[in-house]
């Protein structure tokens, strides 16, 4: 039997027998969606029937990795373990994969992701009226729209802006280049930057080509982004230790949990596939653009 049938029948048991609000229903489906997700990432062609401890232990740690919160973490693991109580009780396994599951132990801190609210103070906190503070804005609704790594920011470049369909080209590591959607924030924002201040600036011919520039018309050094990103942490009062990643941290967090497709996410980022065989896959680009319409929080 495919995925799809035992999902329906797994939320036919939600709704008739448990009697769960639609909204709970939802996020369990949700759970399970994501494990089906990650092993088309995985390239593993698994029944249900054939999940181990390990496969479900993988999916914490890549989700993991890509910023998601321990509560995040524990909701999913939670739903994993309804999905797959549910399949010992009605006869289709004979064991739960899920009986040792719990969160991850992988000996290094969690990045810090910020809360909306957390962004939109930051955001406040920015001194519009001044060149740089728009140039700055501009910045970091890229960064949170796209999920930019601080390198692909700063060597951003004007010409891969394509305003009219609303993505940017993205020069990613190993010189592998990808297409990401931006919001219309950030492109509204990237548009007021270029059109009333790094218009005014009297570029270098070997600098014209990068879209942020610092004061003295030059391509910005990934230092500068750091600090200026620690600056207006303090301005707004948070507590957390904020870096470029952790807008993009946030970025994949947010759709993710908002129920965004993981490939979507993946191949959005720009990661490598975890079973080193390059990029999962090229999804469609109207697709991608759908997912950050539906799920991203500034859209």
């Amino acid at each position: 039997m495919a995925w799809d049938v035992y999902i329906q029948e797994y939320e036919n048991y939600l709704k008739l027998e448990r009697s769960l609000s639609e909204n709970s229903v939802e996020a369990y489906v949700h759970d399970v969606a994501k494990l089906k997700q990650f092993l088309d990432i995985s390239n593993l062609e698994l029944t249900p029937l054939q999940i181990e401890y390990q496969h479900l232990q993988d999916l914490i740690e890549y989700i993991n990795d890509l910023g998601m919160t321990p509560h995040s973490q524990a909701r999913i693991i939670s739903g994993l373990k309804s999905f797959f109580k549910y399949m010992v009780y009605e006869g289709e396994m004979d064991k739960d994969p899920t009986t040792l599951l719990e969160a991850p132990k992988l000996g290094r801190k969690l990045p810090d992701t910020l809360a909306v609210h957390e962004i939109e103070l930051i955001f406040e906190a920015i001194d519009h009226s001044k060149p740089e503070g728009m140039r700055n804005r501009a910045m970091l609704e890229t960064l949170y729209s796209s999920g930019l790594r601080v390198t692909e920011l700063i060597g951003l470049r004007t010409a891969n802006i394509h305003f009219d369909i609303g993505f940017v080209r993205v020069l990613g590591k190993g010189n592998k280049e990808r297409l990401v959607p931006i919001g219309r924030e950030a492109l509204k924002f990237i548009n007021i930057y270029r059109d009333e201040v790094r218009s005014h600036l009297d570029v270098p011919e070997d600098h014209k080509p990068f879209l942020f520039l610092n004061r003295r018309a030059k391509q910005l050094s990934r230092q500068m982004v750091f600090m200026m990103i620690k600056d207006l942490v303090a301005l707004a009062g948070l507590k957390k230790t904020v870096s470029p990643h952790t807008f993009r941290h946030s970025f994949a967090t947010h759709l993710i949990e908002g129920g965004a497709d993981l490939r979507a996410v993946q191949e959005m980022l720009g990661h490598e596939s975890i079973t080193t065989t390059e990029i999962y896959t090229h999804l469609d680009r109207d697709y991608l653009k759908q997912v950050i319409q539906d799920f991203h929080p500034r859209s």
